[in-house]
């Protein structure tokens, strides 16, 4: 019999028997109109697999369940199939970057990907330490692939299909481009990969992620009061609305989208993305170009400048985790993109490293929405900037330009938000 995998079109997991297929010359028939949720609870797709877990491979021996054992499965089909490598070595590396693309890739993209759209519980702590540990994965392949093409070898192996069907998940829902850019190699590696044939084939046209998903926080059900007896007697009730219709209401309430309130203030003279270009494009004389460009741009009644300060210096001991505290900040301001500007300093020699910014926003106020949504602004004390002042206009001319010494102390890092 033919080989059937039971996946639906868009599944990355599918994607990886799908892939190697490709390269393989191997018939894999992909299942019609799979829908998940429902072909996977049948009878007989459980008892291919009990769990109902997509994707599961029906050979002629029999089923086979869990995504990269398919992938294994189909690879091994082709005698002295080079996606194995060519030695013993290479097999061993091989299975060595499965597992980092499975461990520490796609279990930190889901880890940070679940929660935010509602299909776990959403803890800001467990996001940030997933972040972290995607970073840092993230860095170490980013320093392998400095120096070699492909995973192993000098050419296209099993590891690299299952990377990089990891890393489209991540590329499409969550890694925006001010994210990878801390990662050129991963990023050039990535986008030669999904642009080889073979993949493209199966992938179709990947685009990456402008912004990463709102979170999807679901409201606590309310504890049901105890009826009480007397009122069972005759209370008459509202015919019950099938449950589909209330699914469908709750499902509508939220659709007619308000426009940003930002959005509805009056036109400002100065055009944010002007000066995010000018801040990008000003490689000497930053003082002389850039800063005084700003003040040239900047409209006082459109926007407003803040200062903001860590509240918890003194847990700052260890210098990647502050940087990476920060980082994973930015990241989730990415919301606020189109209305801010920003410049985060982390500061001193030693620790405990002091955090401070400085912060342009569309309007008077530090936008609520930017509040309501990202959990980091709680941590830091907010101060308006007074343009009056001269010290504090000079303050504001350092941060811009990541002026060093900073306030008498030496700069660890300097992180820009544009």
């Amino acid at each position: 019999m033919a080989l059937v995998l039971h996946a639906g079109n868009a599944n990355k997991n599918g994607y990886k028997a799908l892939i190697a297929a490709e390269f393989s010359g191997v018939n894999v028939g992909l299942v019609k109109d799979f829908e998940m949720g429902v072909s996977n609870k049948t009878p007989e797709f459980l008892k291919m697999n009990p769990i109902g877990k997509v994707p599961v491979l029906e050979t002629a021996d029999g089923p086979v369940f869990e995504s990269n054992a398919i992938a294994r499965y189909v690879t091994r089909l082709k005698a002295d199939n080079p996606l194995y490598g060519s030695s013993l070595i290479e097999y061993a590396l091989v299975e060595q970057w499965i597992d980092f693309a499975t461990l520490e890739i796609d279990a930190n993209i889901l880890r940070w990907f679940i929660p935010r759209i509602g299909f776990a519980v959403y803890l800001p702590p467990a996001e940030e330490a997933a972040i972290s540990s995607l970073k840092r994965a993230l860095t170490a392949l980013n320093t392998h692939l400095a120096s070699n093409t492909y995973l192993v070898g000098h050419s296209v192996t099993l590891a690299d299909i299952i990377m990089i069907c990891n890393l489209t998940l991540g590329f499409n829902r969550l890694l925006t481009k001010s994210f990878t850019s801390e990662f050129p190699h991963v990023e050039r590696y990535f986008w030669t990969l999904v642009n080889q044939p073979n993949f493209r084939k199966i992938l179709g046209e990947v685009k990456q992620a402008e912004s990463v998903p709102a979170v999807q926080s679901k409201k606590p059900s309310q504890p049901k009061e105890p009826a009480k007896k007397e009122a069972k007697k005759e209370v008459k009730k509202e015919p019950a609305k099938p449950k589909l219709e209330e699914a469908a209401q709750e499902e509508e309430a939220p659709k007619p989208k308000a426009k940003n309130p930002l959005d509805l203030l009056p036109p400002s003279k100065m055009i944010l993305d002007e000066w995010k270009r000018l801040y990008s494009n000003t490689k000497t004389n930053f003082r002389e170009v850039a800063v005084k460009g700003f003040w040239d741009m900047y409209d006082p009644e459109g926007y407003s400048l803040w200062f903001c300060d860590y509240k918890y210096n003194d847990e700052n001991t260890v210098s990647f985790v502050t940087l990476n505290k920060v980082g994973g900040f930015l990241q989730r301001m990415d919301l606020a993109r189109k209305y801010a500007f920003g410049k985060m300093l982390v500061i001193g020699s030693d620790p405990p490293f002091k955090v401070k910014g400085l912060w342009l926003f569309r309007g008077q106020e530090v936008p609520q929405f930017i509040i309501d949504e990202c959990y980091d602004m709680e941590l830091y004390d907010w101060h308006k900037v007074d343009i009056t002042d001269e010290d504090q206009k000079e303050r504001v001319n350092q941060m811009i330009e990541d002026q060093e010494p900073f306030e008498g102390e030496a700069l660890l890092d300097a992180k820009c938000f544009k």
